[in-house]
């Protein structure tokens, strides 16, 4: 699938702002499924330093700051994007849940870099604490001695099928045990509990921030600017690698998605953060498009 893609931020302040530090993270990873051409990256008003790095998990962060009096701030990025269709999984890739966990517990002496590396995704994050509650959820999906692809998925089918897609009921600083009790939420909270659930087991799971192409009701045009980012998550396979699952849609990613970034949580792919000197309250606005190219 080939898309141009349209990310635009814009901050409105109350009062002008003398100094603004911020990092963005709004540039798409480029992977082996996945193409990222003619990137364009547009700051109003004009930074007086700005640079690009990668962050510890492998994100393109611009860093960029504004030293003078300005009391808005205007980022936008276009990119062609290309996807291609994950890597599926083989027969080599089936392992019991349990086996999973023991590997990722083994002696690092003993195990491979990638299993090393995705130690990481079992700890606690910032929007993710390990819970006893999270792993009992869990556990009917996760019973003895069961392939962990296939408990995986079915966690993915029960938050899809029981919880509600809600915008006004959470917040970013929302608990998953209030997700958890009243089944509510948005896509990063359904992708924070699957990711608590997973890590409450032993299990490695990785925050991932992009976006997907949603299609307008029959007969109607696409909206411009009417598109969002979306959250989901990807589990560490022993010996494979990492399956991507969406349970706010009860899907596999395929090449309808493109990936942004990934972490431990959203605080670790957040698009657009900094401070700033004055500026006073602010209105925040964001528009995106993820247009099909021909």
């Amino acid at each position: 699938m080939k898309y141009l893609l349209r990310h635009s931020t814009r901050y409105q302040y109350s009062g002008p702002a003398s100094l603004s530090q911020n990092e963005a993270r709004i540039l798409p990873r480029v992977l082996p499924w996945q193409e990222c051409n003619n990137s364009q990256l547009e700051i109003s008003p004009r930074p007086d330093r700005m640079r690009e790095r990668t962050d510890f998990f492998g994100n393109r962060v611009v860093y960029f700051s504004i030293e003078s009096l300005h009391d808005s701030l205007d980022v936008s990025v276009s990119s062609e994007i290309i996807t291609h269709p994950r890597p599926l999984a083989d027969i080599f890739s089936g392992i019991a849940w349990e086996q999973a966990v023991l590997e990722l517990r083994q002696d690092p002496r003993q195990t491979n870099r990638d299993c090393l590396d995705a130690r990481l995704y079992v700890l606690s994050s910032p929007f993710v604490y390990q819970s006893a509650e999270l792993a009992e959820f869990a556990r009917s999906s996760f019973t003895p001695a069961r392939n962990l692809i296939d408990a995986v998925l079915e966690l993915n089918t029960r938050i899809f099928t029981e919880f509600t897609y809600d915008p006004e009921f959470t917040t970013v600083a929302t608990p998953l045990q209030d997700v958890l009790a009243s089944k509510r939420g948005v896509c990063q909270d359904f992708a924070h509990l699957a990711i608590g659930c997973l890590r409450s087991l032993g299990l490695a799971a990785r925050y991932v921030s992009g976006y997907m192409e949603t299609l307008p009701p029959p007969g109607q045009e696409k909206l411009l600017g009417a598109d969002a980012t979306h959250a989901w998550l990807a589990v560490y396979v022993p010996g494979w690698g990492w399956l991507e699952i969406d349970p706010t849609n009860g899907c596999v990613p395929d090449e309808r998605y493109i990936v942004l970034g990934w972490g431990r949580d959203f605080a670790d792919v957040t698009p657009l953060k900094g401070v700033m000197t004055g500026g006073g309250e602010h209105v925040l606005s964001v528009a995106v498009d993820v247009l099909p190219q021909a």
